[in-house]
């Protein structure tokens, strides 16, 4: 337990990112609390607290990726055994958010499973979320709590701020869902855009139809929330390089990495591919092509922020802090 401005501050990790919660102890120097964790034999999960919560703020990491529902699970439960503890408040650092695709109704007589989630999260008794690139920023309207929707925008440019580029850039959006967030980037490192034309026959299958852009003799930085199966990431590198770009990288907030993903990663053209560590990555999802960034410091920024009662909208507004790199 901490002390910090007066107010009494506990930090959990579950199952899902321990990695990430580490880092976000090491930066805010709250250190990480037990909980004892079990499984019962149908496969029940049981959740115990060796310390009081009573009157603290807690902050519980746990991103909800695959398993999905296991981790959802764990998530609810421990928030509810610390509500029914007297935690003063609970705060849930959540940085993939799970069913996040599922935010409309595409089709007749569909769930809305984003929406589901939040509703589950409020009624176990969540007083406040951090999230970080929501896949749709509507996700953010089916809460009645706070929601922060942190940005990995700043992170990923000064990654490639650092490597200096002697070509020209140009980012891209691998669909026109994506155009909007290509803008941004493109705005923040003073780079045109290019917008890549696909259909998607079947889920998972993606089939590239044309470029709009100027993309020859340039590095092009395709720019996505997340890469699942990596088919539209891989076939969109492919189709810059035909059109005669000079080398081809991909970054992404959420590396799910679903297979044949690090397959089609490694037989593709792509030079490297940036993610942050909103998700932690097992042995058999990574690649010598893949750096990941980390995120801990500035979600351990917005963790002291909300205990000190200070504004987050700083450490997600990228747009400022573009210009202040003019």
């Amino acid at each position: 337990m901490s002390q910090i401005d007066g107010h009494k501050v506990l930090l959990f990790s579950l199952s899902a990112n321990p990695k990430l919660a580490e880092e976000i102890s090491d930066y805010t120097g709250i250190p990480l609390s037990k909980i004892d964790l079990d499984r019962f034999a149908d496969g029940e999960i049981g959740i115990n607290l060796p310390e009081t919560v009573r009157g603290h703020h807690v902050f519980l990491v746990q991103p909800t990726h695959e398993p999905v529902n296991e981790n959802i699970m764990e998530l609810l439960i421990t928030v509810d055994a610390m509500k029914r503890a007297s935690a003063k408040n609970i705060n849930v650092i959540m940085p993939y958010y799970g069913y996040s695709r599922q935010d409309r109704k595409s089709k007749s007589r569909q769930p809305i499973s984003a929406k589901l989630v939040a509703n589950l999260i409020e009624v176990a008794g969540v007083t406040r979320v951090l999230a970080m690139d929501l896949h749709a920023s509507q996700i953010q309207g089916f809460f009645d709590i706070p929601i922060d929707n942190f940005r990995a925008m700043p992170i990923i440019v000064e990654y490639f701020e650092k490597k200096k580029f002697e070509d020209d850039l140009v980012i891209v959006a691998p669909d026109h869902g994506g155009a909007v967030r290509a803008r941004k980037m493109g705005d923040a490192m003073h780079c045109p855009i290019a917008i890549i034309d696909k259909r998607r026959p079947r889920p998972n299958v993606a089939e590239v139809m044309g470029i709009v852009g100027d993309v020859e003799g340039k590095i092009a930085i395709l720019i996505d929330d997340m890469i699942d199966t990596a088919g539209t990431i891989t076939a969109a590198a492919r189709a810059l390089m035909e059109r005669g770009a000079k080398e081809v990288y991909a970054a992404c907030t959420h590396p799910l990495f679903t297979p044949p993903a690090i397959d089609r990663i490694n037989k593709s053209p792509l030079k490297e591919v940036i993610c942050t560590n909103t998700i932690m990555l097992p042995k058999y999802k990574k690649s010598d092509k893949i750096i990941q960034l980390s995120i801990g410091q500035l979600l351990g920024k917005g963790v002291m922020n909300i205990i000190s009662d200070k504004p987050l909208s700083s450490l997600f507004e990228y747009e400022e802090k573009a210009a202040k790199n003019d």
